[in-house]
């Protein structure tokens, strides 16, 4: 019976670590535009950005993979060859020059070979391009309000989303939604009423910090229409968990009609709220 046990604790866990270095398509790709069961990467970007980070996930795996197996080659390679059997008078060497200067070149090669692509990222997320419309993001304590500013194609009103539990998916739907159009560089200023807040979609690569009395600014251009899921990723209250993010990527024309009706379905803006400039 032991025996037996053993042979089936070992079968599992070489099935578990099949799984994790050959994950099925299924476990390895992410959502598109929300969680799914067993996921194991992101889901899928929708910005330039999300692609970038993705990448550059990738490429520090398998740089770490490739660590990982150099150093346990080298540990194998010094238990086999100078085990007591192999080595029984043990060199007493203390300095080797080469070595010493190798394994201080090598790892500033690494972290420079880092240093690049994720400075490039960093670039790309600071950037500024001129915005073709601007939403403003309030956190409270638990729920997120929208607005939109005056403009020659519409807007001038604002909206709370509140979550909304008895649509699916569960606990990261609301009952109103954040609507841009799709192809557009859409700026986000965010700040919050009341404590820290932070508004984080996965699917376009990016998070930022709502902080009361502070104004944060981000921006991003989705390429595909679709509903997209985020949620608060800052530690705020009883009901952090309930402050789901929703945003509805859809077409020009679809965005324009939306416009239109939010216009009356929404309050106005009071005229006296003012919006940071955004080129």
């Amino acid at each position: 019976m032991r025996t037996v046990r053993t042979i089936n604790r070992s079968l599992w866990s070489l099935a578990t670590l099949g799984a994790l270095l050959f994950p099925t398509a299924h476990a390895q790709a992410g959502g598109f535009g929300q969680p799914i069961p067993w996921e194991m990467s992101r889901q899928i970007p929708v910005t330039e950005n999300a692609k970038d980070i993705l990448s550059f996930e990738i490429g520090l795996h398998w740089l770490s993979l490739a660590i990982s197996v150099f150093v346990l080659g080298l540990i194998l390679w010094c238990i086999f060859r100078f085990g007591e059997k192999r080595n029984p008078t043990p060199s007493r060497t203390t300095h080797n020059t080469a070595i010493e200067v190798a394994w201080t070149i090598v790892p500033v090669l690494i972290l420079v070979a880092v240093a690049i692509p994720s400075f490039r990222l960093l670039r790309t997320q600071l950037s500024d391009p001129k915005a073709d419309m601007i939403v403003k993001v309030i956190g409270h304590a638990w729920y997120w309000s929208y607005e939109y500013p005056q403009t020659e194609a519409g807007g001038g009103f604002t909206f709370d989303a509140n979550i909304d539990e008895d649509k699916q998916p569960r606990l990261l739907q609301t009952d109103n939604e954040m609507v841009v159009p799709v192809g557009k560089i859409v700026k986000i200023q965010v700040t919050a009423a009341d404590v820290l807040h932070s508004w984080a979609m996965p699917s376009f690569g990016f998070k930022i910090d709502a902080v009361p009395g502070r104004l944060n600014q981000m921006w991003f251009k989705a390429d595909k229409e679709g509903t997209f899921h985020g949620q608060c990723s800052e530690l705020c209250g009883q009901r952090h968990a309930y402050m789901p993010i929703v945003v509805r990527v859809v077409s020009e024309q679809t965005y324009a009609d939306w416009l239109k009706e939010a216009k009356t379905k929404y309050a106005r803006i009071d005229t006296g709220t003012s919006f940071a400039e955004a080129r």
